[in-house]
């Protein structure tokens, strides 16, 4: 009898060895705080990147896909302490996030510490994947070089004197200079430089340091803001009147809440990340049309990124045949892999995605809430010369 009950205790272990595990993907973000309707686009998004890649079974080869979300308030040790929760004691594969450029330099050491990947989506700073970058760091956003090439590409040019105001913190740091390098690269210089704390809600002072800059100059005269979350800067300098010493607002694209404001330009140019007609493409063509029949109105700036990553999770599971980060980073380096803005790549040398974007002039339609960004020209990954910063 004993020896029947050690058999039976032994097939049953064997048999537990045989079920499937779940692939088990932490989404760490800023679920609450100033940037929380970023977070919601990123979560729906990503949701929707791994039901479309998955084609409805969010399962990879049989094996269920869990999502852990946690919440880091956009405090960068949250992010850091949620993501070590993540990778020790959930034991997830990999993680995706977060919102923030400081929370995500908080978290890349970690992900190097327990050598498990972390997807980082939709933090923007060059530093990610640049001076702080690890092996375990991949991400499907653009980052801040991106924007900056595509928004000189947009603007620059013979006779142009360009200004800037940014958040005076990485995303806005990261963002000017590779703006300026960007210019530099085309024989051009910013003209001035205006850095503020990111919940700046008086730009006075900055205002009209701008303009004594740039007010006896000849020429055409931007002033290209870089800003996340509240604060409203481009609607209160616009009514300090910068036109009366020829300037224009110019910046890039921005979710649809925001580009309500952007009414308030019509012609504005700049260059964006994603707005929902612009890309022509199937992916893009199943989110439009499953965003809006779910949530009742388009797909956002943030929910076509999660969706990349979503997609970028299922398609390096499936290429490496495994979650073992090794054989994933293998897998991922030079993927190609397809979503709502159409092909992306992820470079070998720093991880990061390549992808196209958008030239845009605002249009204001009545009976639309929002500014058009009206697509001039898709600047693709060969337009667009992005440099290693690792």
């Amino acid at each position: 009898m004993k020896n029947l009950m050690l058999t039976s205790m032994v097939c049953a272990v064997a048999l537990a060895g045989t079920v499937q595990a779940d692939i088990k993907i932490a989404h760490i973000y800023g679920k609450t705080g100033p940037y929380e309707a970023y977070a919601k686009q990123s979560h729906d998004g990503l949701m929707l990147g791994l039901e479309y890649a998955t084609d409805g079974t969010m399962e990879i080869n049989g094996e269920k896909i869990v999502v852990i979300e946690k919440d880091t308030q956009l405090k960068p040790d949250n992010g850091k302490a949620l993501l070590e929760e993540a990778y020790g004691d959930d034991e997830v594969d990999l993680a995706v996030g977060p919102v923030s450029s400081g929370v995500a330099l908080a978290m890349l050491p970690v992900a190097e510490e327990y050598e498990k990947l972390l997807i980082v989506e939709p933090a923007v700073a060059d530093s990610i994947t640049g001076e702080n970058y690890n092996r375990y760091i991949f991400r499907t956003g653009r980052n801040s070089s991106q924007d900056a090439v595509a928004n000189a590409i947009a603007l620059a040019g013979e006779e142009v004197h360009i200004a800037t105001l940014a958040q005076d913190y990485a995303f806005g740091r990261d963002g000017i200079a590779a703006f300026r390098e960007a210019l530099d690269s085309q024989g051009q210089e910013i003209t001035h430089e205006e850095y503020v704390p990111t919940d700046t809600t008086d730009f006075t002072a900055a205002a009209e340091r701008i303009f004594n800059a740039m007010k006896d100059l000849d020429g055409d005269k931007k002033l290209f803001i870089i800003w996340a979350g509240g604060g409203n800067p481009m609607s209160k300098i616009q009514a300090m009147d910068p036109s009366r010493f020829g300037i224009e607002i110019a910046t890039g694209g921005n979710i649809l809440g925001a580009l309500a404001t952007y009414k308030q330009f019509p012609g504005l140019e700049g260059a964006t990340y994603y707005y929902y007609e612009n890309p022509n493409n199937e992916v893009n063509d199943w989110l439009v049309e499953q965003h809006q029949e779910r949530f009742g109105m388009p797909p956002d700036f943030f929910t076509a990124g999660g969706m990349a990553a979503g997609i970028a999770v299922v398609e390096a599971i499936k290429k490496a045949g495994s979650t073992d980060t090794e054989e994933l980073i293998t897998a991922m380096e030079g993927m190609e892999w397809m979503t709502p803005k159409g092909k992306m790549m992820f470079r070998a040398e720093d991880h990061q995605a390549l992808q196209s974007m958008y030239h845009f002039k605002i249009k204001v339609e009545d009976g639309v809430k929002w500014a058009i960004p009206e697509l001039v020209r898709e600047l693709t990954i060969d337009d667009l010369p992005i440099p290693v910063r690792n």
